[in-house]
């Protein structure tokens, strides 16, 4: 699931990922994959007049981006057009956006007793096929409760995924999103990932940062600001020359940047560690070619 308020970059994030998965790049920090077919179903924008414009903007693959056609009987979780086209074209990702409006008619979606057996069938489905599903979200209305509450539905959308992911723009930054891990299944968490929309460049994908959750949705995004101090850090310590991997943790712990920060704000940058006796050192990368710490 991909979770975040209106206007906050959760859909530009889903086509985002749409255009490396046609195009076989990778995801930031990630590594590439073979390119492959999507099937992507959206409710609220038109696709000739709004998608597809953008993802032409994000470079996507458009003619491995396909569509079921609703124009004489809508689309839901449960149709088994879903899972014959999966099978036809072999789509190794589906994206419904918004998850509610694909849940079908008579549906109450804060009922738990109508939504298990519909997320189970899908579930079933993907199983089935291989086939990855990502559901787009809206949040609710209730500032300052935990993430786990904030889905604008029942709590057993969140427990039915195996990953979810909250997107939200910085508050020190309005042109700086971040897609936050809020819940893994399957795997470790990943690091938060930031991007940017601008009116001039448009998207563009822009690092990494320590932001939680809760921080995200309470507007303390302090993990950006602390990724932020602590890219000034390194550019200020390292323009000089290389110096020991100990002298910037003892540098970035002083003004309370953790280690994670650091290692993150070093990814951001292209910091470059190299071994010089029995210590390791860390440089810009204009300066030569290493490897990444």
């Amino acid at each position: 699931m991909v979770q975040g308020d209106p206007g906050e970059g959760k859909t530009t994030f889903a086509l985002a990922v749409v255009a490396l998965l046609t195009t076989g790049r990778p995801m930031p920090g990630g590594a590439p994959l073979p390119p492959g077919n999507v099937i992507y179903q959206t409710a609220e924008d038109g696709l000739a007049d709004t998608i597809k414009p953008r993802l032409a903007a994000l470079g996507v693959d458009c003619g491995r981006v396909l569509v079921i056609d609703e124009s004489e009987k809508e689309l839901t979780m449960g149709d088994q057009r879903l899972e014959r086209a999966i099978r036809e074209t072999g789509a190794g990702l589906v994206v419904l956006d918004p998850l509610q409006a694909y849940l079908g008619d008579g549906v109450d979606m804060h009922r738990a007793n109508e939504v298990r057996p519909i997320f189970k069938r899908l579930g079933q489905m993907a199983e089935a096929t291989g086939c990855a599903v990502v559901l787009i979200g809206h949040m609710n209305k209730m500032q300052g409760a935990k993430s786990a509450y904030r889905g604008l539905s029942s709590i057993d959308f969140r427990a039915a995924a195996r990953s979810v992911l909250l997107v939200g723009r910085s508050r020190d930054d309005p042109e700086r999103c971040v897609v936050v891990h809020d819940k893994s299944s399957l795997a470790p968490e990943g690091p938060s990932i930031l991007f940017r929309l601008t009116p001039d460049h448009g998207f563009a994908w822009d690092g990494f940062c320590d932001t939680s959750a809760d921080e995200l949705l309470s507007g303390r995004d302090g993990g950006v600001s602390k990724t932020r101090q602590a890219e000034i850090l390194l550019r200020d310590a390292l323009e000089g020359g290389p110096l020991s991997s100990e002298e910037l943790l003892s540098r970035s712990s002083a003004l309370g940047v953790s280690e994670r920060t650091l290692k993150l704000a070093k990814q951001n940058l292209g910091v470059t560690a190299f071994r010089q006796g029995d210590r390791w050192y860390a440089r810009l990368p204009q300066e030569g070619k290493g490897v990444m710490s």
